[in-house]
């Protein structure tokens, strides 16, 4: 069974919202990749237009928009999604190995991150 918590926010008025997902309209987002405009209806929000932004999966590792397909990878990074700065290890140089997950959105993913882009009417 695919489930899915979203992350709606609204940058107009600066609020945010949550919805869960269940199995016959989740399965709309499957497939989708970050950066995708879709269109409200598909999760229950008609008359608008969200654009997704990130996500995480069930262990909690973020989604990259720079890590093609659905897996998790370990990737090395100096910057950016899922590195985690610690004061005085931020210097010039430091790069880290860290666990990703793509950027495509699967049924292993819990949370899928939205800004709502448009709203008609």
């Amino acid at each position: 069974m695919v489930k899915f918590k979203l992350n709606i926010s609204n940058p107009k008025d600066g609020t945010a919202f949550t919805k869960e997902l269940d199995e016959p309209d989740s399965l709309n987002l499957i497939g989708k990749k970050i950066g995708d405009v879709i269109d409200g209806s598909l999760v229950g929000l008609p008359d608008k237009k969200l654009k997704i932004t990130g996500g995480s999966d069930t262990s909690g590792f973020p989604m990259r928009p720079d890590v093609p397909g659905g897996v998790k990878k370990y990737i090395l990074t100096g910057k950016g999604v899922g590195l985690r700065t610690i004061k005085g290890k931020t210097k010039k140089g430091y790069r880290r190995r860290i666990l990703v997950r793509g950027n495509t959105i699967t049924p292993e993913i819990y949370q899928v991150n939205m800004v709502i882009v448009e709203e008609e009417g």
